[in-house]
């Protein structure tokens, strides 16, 4: 009976704490949109010297012509974004947000940087995110797939006109991710900023560097919450693991300064990617800064990748 009774405990001890993981780590908590007057930016100190240029991006963005669009994900979620029209025609941009993000937070500059190299541009609040459904994150997991949605989405709405997917953070590893997979043909490339190597690696990185826990047997908790509480399974994709499938090219940056997503990330996925690449490093520049950092150098770099035309 003893023997039970510790055994139970440690049971209810390893479920709580495997729940506390996912509240912590994927659970979304139900969300107020922006109000008119509202300008979110990133949380942290390295945001603050771009706040001006961020709220400036965002309000351009609400004044631009804009369609509200949406779809439904493979599990019954309605997914949401605004979608950009630069011309007819013109190359789209499929932009998906980082972890804990919205669209229109992480984004607006995209906006601005595709319509500059005459793109339009689909921002898309992720799943659990900004104005879509559900109260789950999955770094990628699940996210590829409402990707994927979103391009076939696209290539059936605008048949011939070349889509290319575009991601920061964990967006960026959706976009790879999703890249590994059975993309429609109109989708011609890929560009990921700021991208992890895989959901374990990020989140070991964090348990050890910003919790200061044992990130081996750490992630075991974590791991067992999304599998239990989340219902998913954190080592089923990975970014690094879907680059050697991609068939289409890619364009990886990442800021030299990243102190949350490794530089090094970035680099290591470029050399496991199998299509035709470009790995463009800004110096100095934080999570997400790239472009706010240097724009024409990223807009130089990226044009330098050659993107085909969809085939007809």
């Amino acid at each position: 009976m003893v023997l039970l009774l510790l055994a139970a405990a440690v049971v209810l001890m390893v479920l709580l704490i495997s729940y506390i993981c996912y509240r912590m780590a994927f659970y979304a908590k139900p969300r107020k949109p922006a109000g008119p007057d509202e300008y979110p930016i990133p949380e942290g100190r390295i945001y603050e010297p771009f706040r001006e240029q961020m709220v400036a991006w965002m309000k351009e963005c609400r004044s631009m012509n804009r369609e509200d669009v949406s779809i439904q994900s493979f599990d019954g979620l309605t997914l949401r974004g605004y979608f950009y029209e630069y011309a007819p025609g013109a190359p789209i941009e499929l932009m998906m947000h980082g972890y804990r993000g919205e669209a229109e937070r992480d984004l607006c500059g995209g906006v601005q940087r595709s319509f500059a190299m005459k793109r339009s541009v689909l921002l898309v609040d992720q799943r659990g995110c900004g104005r879509s459904d559900g109260h789950v994150i999955t770094f990628g997991i699940h996210e590829h797939r409402d990707c994927l949605s979103w391009a076939n989405y696209l290539a059936e709405r605008f048949q011939d006109v070349p889509i290319i997917l575009t991601g920061i953070s964990m967006g960026a590893a959706t976009v790879m991710i999703a890249a590994g997979q059975n993309i429609p043909e109109n989708v011609v490339g890929v560009i990921a900023d700021c991208g992890y190597t895989s959901a374990k690696d990020i989140i070991q990185k964090v348990i050890k560097k910003d919790m200061h826990l044992p990130p081996v047997l750490a992630y075991h908790f974590v791991k067992l919450g999304a599998k239990i509480f989340g219902g998913f399974d954190l080592d089923s994709y990975s970014p690094i693991e879907a680059m050697p499938n991609c068939k289409v090219p890619v364009f990886f940056v990442h800021g030299e300064g990243d102190n949350f997503v490794p530089c090094e990330m970035s680099d290591a996925c470029s050399k496991a990617c199998a299509a035709e690449h470009v790995f463009h490093t800004v110096p100095g520049a934080g999570h997400g800064l790239a472009y706010l950092i240097d724009p024409e150098g990223y807009k130089e770099a990226v044009a330098k990748l050659h993107f085909p035309a969809a085939e007809n």
